[in-house]
């Protein structure tokens, strides 16, 4: 079995992960509650915004930690690949 890939990044990454699938959650009680559209909507701006934070700082951290200082070839395919989740 491979070795897992943890990052001291790794539980500030999951926080923000739990905080925006309670947010999630809260959305669609609050559509099933039949609450105006225009606050849905902030709060789903929300959770957009805190899932693209967690992704953002789990691919700087990948870049940070992961890649070699010599920008070996496989490097530069790693870097391209995880680049466009940007």
């Amino acid at each position: 079995m491979a070795k897992p890939d943890v990052h001291v990044t790794h539980p500030a990454v999951i926080a923000r992960l739990k905080r925006a699938d309670g947010h999630l959650r809260a959305v669609i009680g609050m559509i099933e509650e039949g609450r105006p559209c225009l606050e849905i909507a902030q709060q789903l701006q929300a959770v957009e915004k805190a899932v693209s934070n967690a992704k953002r700082a789990l691919i700087h951290d990948h870049v940070d930690h992961c890649l070699d200082a010599d920008h070996s070839p496989a490097d530069r395919n790693e870097l391209k690949a995880i680049a466009r989740y940007l």
